[in-house]
């Protein structure tokens, strides 16, 4: 039987939170992840965890040596403009990377460019094939690499966590608190967390380490994200097991264990609550790795303002606190219990078992 395990016996919500603080002071764009990747490195090397990197950027956590490798999969980009040319000695031009619509771009809306974060604003757009913009400085800037929304990086208001990135960041955060849990308990189960750059612009480095195996072949990947609320999942309901996506169906096997281990979580400990629910609002990296042959599933938080999209204007991304407490709690069991996978995977099959043994006789003529 199950004995539940308390994740913030050892990392409380107060650690967690400033876990995810660091994270999400950190800008990023896509191909511009370098701050956040220095961020993790930082916390890794804090906690003694063993990292590197692949010929992609990728950034690659691992503890424990025994058993099938569970991989986390979170990305460390969020939707940014990349910049291309210098105009003039006050402005730029800009490509925008990422899912937004149109009508968001407002010229005038304050931005920060990096890497010296100097505040600027949006011009007027200059191609719109290619989503390329004009940024408008008031002074003269000589080194220009990509441009932020000029939001609040991070704030913690009545359980809500808000900024201008929890998309993928609170990822990444319950990826590593995941890891430093698991270490602290000295749990000898294999697991990676594999932090991708580009994900905004087609998965690129979840691809790239897919198509050229930079993680095991027989791999158990679970992708971790921040997925835009809709029915009928509820903001503040718990982590939410990912049946599937915009664009596929998870692997059934990996979905019921995950499912199995939260059951067991809310019948011991009245604290945890989860939701189940194939995410359609868009496409995860669950996706790609299961396109390249890997064994897949999913978890993710409800997120308000996705991609940060209010309903009228670019505003803060929100996600829950109890809810990236409840993945991070579920990560660990998870983890712990992987040993038993066919126990829990093959519960159902008991259960049907069961229920024959009740209706054939009866069926026989």
């Amino acid at each position: 039987m199950l004995r539940v395990r308390n994740f913030f016996d050892k990392m409380n919500s107060a650690d967690l939170i400033e876990l995810i603080r660091r994270l999400m002071e950190c800008p990023a764009a896509p191909y511009h992840e370098f701050a956040v990747r220095s961020a993790i490195e930082s916390i890794a090397q804090e906690h003694g965890l063993c990292h590197g990197f692949d010929r992609f950027g990728n950034l690659i956590i691992k503890t424990g040596t025994i058993g099938r490798p569970i991989v986390l999969a979170a990305h460390m980009d969020h939707p940014g403009f990349v910049i291309k040319d210098r105009l003039d000695a006050t402005s730029w031009s800009a490509e925008f990377l990422g899912g937004v619509p149109d009508k968001y771009f407002v010229p005038g809306i304050p931005l920060r460019i990096f890497p010296n974060s100097i505040a600027c604003r949006l011009g007027a757009i200059l191609d719109p094939e290619r989503r390329v913009y004009k940024i408008e400085i008031g002074s003269e800037v000589k080194e220009a690499s990509f441009a932020v929304w000029d939001l609040p990086c991070f704030t913690v208001r009545d359980s809500l966590i808000l900024g201008r990135a929890c998309d993928d960041l609170i990822g990444v955060a319950a990826a590593l608190a995941t890891l430093i849990e698991l270490k602290r308990r000295d749990v000898t189960q294999q697991v990676y967390a594999v932090f991708t750059r580009a994900e905004e612009v087609g998965f690129g480095g979840a691809i790239a380490a897919a198509k050229h195996r930079i993680i095991p072949d027989d791999s158990f990947v679970i992708s971790l994200e921040t997925s835009r609320e809709l029915p009928p999942v509820t903001i503040g309901q718990g982590v939410i097991v990912r049946i599937g996506d915009k664009a596929s169906v998870f692997d059934s096997a990996g979905t019921r264990y995950l499912t199995e281990i939260s059951s067991k979580l809310l019948a011991a400990n009245s604290g945890f609550q989860f939701q189940k629910a194939l995410m359609s609002g868009g496409t995860c990296e669950a996706t790609a790795y299961q396109e390249y042959g890997y064994t897949s599933a999913a978890l993710c938080v409800a997120l308000g303002n996705y991609h940060n999209c209010s309903s009228e204007k670019i505003d803060e991304e929100f996600v829950h606190q109890h809810d990236v407490e409840t993945m991070v709690s579920l990560l660990v069991e998870a983890s712990i219990e992987f040993s038993n996978f066919s126990y829990w995977t093959n519960k159902l099959r008991v259960r049907l078992d069961e229920l024959s043994l009740q209706t054939e006789p009866r069926l026989i003529v």
